[in-house]
């Protein structure tokens, strides 16, 4: 199994998003915060990579810049 490519950082997206989360983020256009803030959860969720922990961490970010999820 080859190993996962590390692209972080990834704009400002947080480190502790995981490289899987960054790298398919980013293979998704979603480079920062403002563009992840244009998303739902669920939207985000549906991209491979992306799962619960990374939600969770960058709804954190999120909070921190005055910005949320976009509503579904």
């Amino acid at each position: 199994m080859a190993a996962t490519p590390d692209i972080r950082p990834v704009g400002d997206l947080p480190d502790e998003i995981g490289k899987t989360a960054a790298r398919e983020l980013s293979f998704n256009g979603i480079t920062s915060l403002r563009q992840v803030a244009d998303h739902s959860k669920k939207e985000l969720l549906a991209i491979h990579g992306v799962g619960p922990k990374a939600i969770a961490i960058l709804g954190d970010a999120l909070a921190a810049k005055d910005l949320e999820y976009k509503r579904s």
